[in-house]
């Protein structure tokens, strides 16, 4: 589950963990549009702009990415179009999630998330 401790509302309750390199790859690729409550977790070693970095190829759906530091703090945020060839956050990020698009109205830059599957 990943809640929004800011202001505690649940943003996701079916949770995929992305921390290899097979599954962060693949991330949205062909995959299904996203219920409300699904959402993936992509883990990176350490904050970067250029490891959190991601593409939209072969996703055919709008997805909100959300880009969090060590500490789990927001730090951007993007409606990630279909074949969108780059988005990366303007700071460096550790964690991203990626959602349903509606999940960009219940996060602002500097919320805090918990994350229950880390």
């Amino acid at each position: 589950m990943i809640r929004n401790l800011t202001n505690n509302r649940v943003l996701a309750t079916k949770v995929r963990r992305c921390d290899t390199f097979v599954t962060r790859a693949r991330g949205l690729m062909f995959h299904r549009p996203l219920a409300r409550d699904e959402a993936l977790l992509f883990v990176e070693r350490k904050e970067s702009i250029s490891r959190a970095a991601i593409h939209m190829f072969f996703v055919f759906f709008p997805i909100a990415v959300i880009w969090l530091d060590a500490e789990k703090r927001v730090v951007d945020k993007v409606l990630a179009r279909p074949f969108r060839p780059y988005y990366a956050p303007r700071e460096p990020a550790q964690y991203y999630v990626e959602g349903h698009p509606d999940l960009l109205d219940q996060v602002q830059v500097g919320d805090v998330l918990e994350i229950g599957c880390l």
